[in-house]
């Protein structure tokens, strides 16, 4: 396949590794193929509706290097499922009677693009599927190859998605900071709301790399700085049952010895209470245009320790998100490492002519390939049957629970 001209979007919520992505893969062309000409379109999806992209320059290609040290997305993101027709109509990205599909691959065809690269979530890249089928049956011969980001780490079949390191490095360096509230009143329980919608790899992996800070810090326990006092007391994830009642018992005793209790809870694991609490009276469910519940407008965190602090004696609740926070951040050296394999795959792919996702095949030792779209699905949950994890509950003392059927 004779490629002359790529275009790249970001799109979804952010994640530590969108910036590090578009530069790596400007840099993995103007490496392996300069002759290639590049555009990136602005705010993702839409911006591919709206025709508007910016060219990638010569000066622009110099100075990709600097990418690396920032957070967010140069091109911009936004959430548009092209399969959502009413949506599109309503914000204007295609007019009355328009397929967002057709409407979007038309423009790809006027701007002479051969190949799309998207990087993005779950949503994105079943966009990116969806659009490549409708590019295929329709026979407009352009290829589409996606790039694995969310912070979730919840992509089939990808076992690593990009920027979820760094998310999880992020939110402990965040909460290495808040736990020193538990100082500003006794009896003080705080609940750190991480992401994760339907899996608990990043709050499981958060939990491990605070510990590793505590593994690292030096303390004075005469005066009062002591470990048990930062160390986590409570992981709760989406996959596994929480035991309300149990659980206020184990922690009560926590409570009492140590004065404080510090939890870290998936933004997830407390959703469908709260939905079927507000259903039962009779409330409207925020949802977004993918039909996901808005967690930002419910606050599963806050719900969690209202429920919570009466239970284990709290006198002063503190609940905190480090979402933002983190998946805000610039990727981390561990993620650029990946980010830069799964860029000169990508390129390969592309320039081959073979459509999909590339990242860590799950299904084939892990291998970074282009994984076939039909096979890319979102809410994959967190194996809770993993060492580490046992290690991780073993380690703060918590009974693993019941894994819940979703």
């Amino acid at each position: 396949m004779s490629i002359k001209k790529v275009a790249l979007l970001t799109a979804g919520g952010l994640a530590p590794c969108l910036s590090s992505a578009v530069g790596a893969l400007i840099a993995e062309y103007s490496k392996v193929a300069p002759e290639v000409e590049m555009i990136a379109y602005r705010n993702g999806y839409r911006g591919l509706l709206l025709g508007d992209s910016i060219t990638i320059t010569p000066e622009i290609r110099s100075q990709v290097h600097l990418l690396h040290a920032f957070g967010g997305s140069p091109i911009g993101n936004s959430r548009v499922k092209l399969t959502n027709i009413e949506d599109c109509v309503t914000r204007g990205l295609v007019s009355p009677g328009q397929d967002p599909q057709q409407v979007a691959a038309e423009q790809l065809i006027r701007d002479g693009v051969d190949v799309l690269h998207t990087i993005g979530g779950d949503d994105t890249n079943t966009a990116a599927a969806g659009l490549a089928s409708y590019l295929a049956t329709n026979n407009y011969g352009l290829g589409v190859v996606g790039l694995p980001k969310t912070v979730d780490n919840d992509v089939y079949p990808i076992a690593q998605s990009l920027g979820a390191w760094t998310a999880a490095d992020e939110g402990a360096h965040h909460f290495s900071n808040i736990v020193s509230e538990h100082t500003s009143s006794p009896k003080m329980l705080i609940v750190h709301e991480v992401m994760g919608r339907h899996c608990g790899w990043l709050t499981a992996a958060t939990a491990v790399a605070y510990r590793k800070l505590l593994d690292e810090t030096s303390w004075i326990p005469e005066l009062g700085v002591a470990r048990q006092n930062r160390e986590v007391h409570a992981v709760y994830v989406p996959e596994l049952e929480i035991d309300l009642v149990a659980e206020a018992k184990r922690l009560s005793s926590v409570m009492q010895d140590v004065g404080n209790i510090n939890i870290f809870i998936s933004e997830g694991a407390g959703v469908d209470s709260i939905v079927a609490e507000m259903k039962s009276r009779g409330e409207e469910i925020p949802l977004d245009p993918f039909g996901h519940v808005k967690i930002d407008k419910i606050n599963p965190g806050a719900w969690f320790a209202d429920q919570f602090a009466p239970m284990v004696g709290a006198e002063k609740v503190l609940v905190q998100k480090s979402g933002y926070y983190s998946r805000s951040a610039p990727a981390n050296a561990k993620d650029q490492a990946l980010i830069k394999e799964f860029a000169v795959v990508a390129v390969q792919s592309a320039l081959a002519g073979i459509s999909g996702l590339v990242g860590q095949d799950e299904d084939q030792a892990n291998v970074i390939r282009a994984c076939e779209f039909d096979r890319v699905a979102g809410a994959k949950p967190f194996n809770t049957e993993q060492t580490w994890f046992a290690e991780l509950l073993s380690e703060i003392d918590q009974p693993k629970g019941s894994a819940v059927n979703h």
